[in-house]
């Protein structure tokens, strides 16, 4: 019956968040209704609900968690400073007159956005206003620039710093703190965002590169999609002049604050008040920051971090009653159950994951779905760290994937009315491809993932399998087997 219950919150809860209601309080709402039903049924301690107060304490006292909204506070200021419109339109001008230019600048610009905003709607809203209709006059084929376009967004996902990988790491470390001690591990390797902001830069930048390869075979086999623009050596050299307050300026910023996690100068919550700052810095030299500006980035920063934040306290609530419930221990035995071993088990629960990509937002699927499949997943033998890159690989994929890609809905709300939608998912079908190729290439082998944090930090996680027999011989050892027991003589 407790395990018929788990299952069915799972179900409701998935049911119920594509409602539209409001995650926090659907995911909440939906597990307080069960808790009450496994409560009347004898299935359920109504005592667990006491663990919610120490952990909302710790969501609250993490410094760790510091950094999101600062690294939202530097994306909006960034944003607001028009920082995308400049990168667009020096990069697609100084490219310009190589054919595909204009493909292989907003590449660039998406990966730099990535690194600076690593907000997915953002990025590709600003793109699809400056950069598809500068295409289309250029004569690109609408297809391949709405597919450049939104794939060049989403690396947003997995290139650091990303607020996503902030909180995988900190679900992820927590998961991999409990299978180590269950094992007997009392010093488990802690997983920091370091190791994985290190262990996603490899994967983040092949992509980028697969899609600047992708644009130069259109340019060599069917120039007339993506043709040169003809540019003045006058005007070359003006743009060029101008990189450096466009291109550089942001560049180093970027640099400032992913070197130093990486350098182990400062942590992710330091690193983060630099980008911060140095955000407000630029945008000021550059005269793009007014008060007006300031406050609405602020100010969104503010709602963001608040919305975010809700839904991890209402997850911790889903967390708590599916695991009262006997859920964990009931995916814990289907995923040991499927054919192909840890192989099978970890296809599965990607599987899962790139289906819920489709239909939820990426920190709904994180927080519901990494405390229920992380720790089994942990204690068969997979490395966190592969594990953290290869789910931001797979919830990039899902933002891309027709119909229901996220991506494609921004793309299809600024594109102008001749861009067909057909013509907007036929254009990131090849992407997608590319997408499940990055995916597939980190899978089968995972020093793309492990070897830079490894190289870094000198961080490497011991297979979580079966804890290993003790060196020492236990007393019953070596006194051996305990003398037969005479018989006891007839009572008189």
């Amino acid at each position: 019956m407790a395990e018929a219950l788990a299952i069915a919150l799972f179900l409701t809860l998935l049911a119920a968040l594509l409602t539209g209601f409001p995650v926090a309080f659907t995911l909440a709402g939906v597990s307080l209704l069960f808790a009450g039903i496994g409560y009347l049924f004898g299935h359920f301690d109504l005592v667990l609900f006491l663990g919610l107060a120490p952990r909302y304490f710790g969501v609250m006292t993490n410094e760790l968690l510091v950094a999101v909204p600062l690294f939202i506070f530097m994306g909006m200021v960034l944003e607001r400073s028009k920082i995308a419109e400049d990168l667009l339109t020096t990069m697609g001008r100084l490219f310009g007159p190589v054919r595909g230019g204009l493909g292989f600048s907003v590449v660039i610009v998406g990966a730099v956005l990535a690194a600076s905003t690593g907000v997915i709607a953002a990025t590709v809203v600003t793109m699809g206003l400056i950069a598809l209709p500068a295409m289309l006059k250029a004569g690109y084929d609408p297809r391949l620039a709405s597919g450049v376009i939104c794939a060049s967004a989403t690396l947003a996902q997995i290139i650091p710093p990303s607020t996503i990988l902030i909180f995988l790491a900190d679900i992820l470390q927590g998961v991999n703190q409990a299978v180590q001690l269950q094992r007997g591990n009392l010093a488990p390797t802690p997983l920091s965002v370091g190791d994985l902001f290190a262990g996603a830069l490899l994967p983040g930048l092949m992509l980028a590169g697969l899609y600047l390869a992708w644009v130069a075979v259109q340019a060599l086999f069917f120039p007339a999609r993506c043709p040169a623009l003809a540019t003045s050596p006058e005007e070359r050299r003006r743009l060029l002049r101008a990189l450096v307050p466009t291109l550089v300026l942001p560049l180093g910023l970027i640099l400032a604050v992913l070197g130093s996690i990486l350098a182990g100068i400062a942590t992710a919550t330091e690193s983060a008040s630099i980008g911060a700052v140095g955000a407000v810095l630029w945008a000021r030299l550059r005269g793009r920051l007014s008060r007006a500006i300031f406050w609405e980035a602020a100010v969104g920063t503010a709602k963001t971090t608040a919305v975010i934040f809700t839904i991890l306290l209402g997850a911790s609530v889903f967390s708590l009653v599916f695991r009262g419930l006997g859920g964990e221990a009931l995916v814990a035995d289907a995923l040991a159950a499927m054919p192909g071993g840890v192989t099978g088990a970890l296809f599965v629960y990607m599987l899962l994951m790139f289906v819920l990509g489709c239909f939820l937002d990426t920190l709904e699927i994180l927080f519901v779905t990494v405390p229920v499949f992380g720790p089994p997943l942990l204690a068969m033998g997979v490395d966190p760290l592969w594990l953290g890159v290869l789910i931001g690989i797979n919830l990039q994929t899902s933002f891309l994937t027709p119909p229901f890609g996220f991506t494609l809905f921004y793309l299809r709300s600024v594109a102008p009315s001749e861009v067909r939608s057909e013509a907007i998912w036929a254009g990131v079908l090849p992407f997608v491809a590319l997408q499940i190729l990055g995916f597939a290439l980190v899978w089968a082998w995972p020093p793309l993932a492990t070897w830079l944090p490894e190289r870094i930090f000198g961080t490497s996680f011991a297979p979580a399998g079966p804890a290993p027999a003790p060196a020492v011989p236990s007393l019953q050892e070596l006194l051996g087997p305990p003398p037969p027991l005479e018989p006891l003589p007839p009572f008189r």
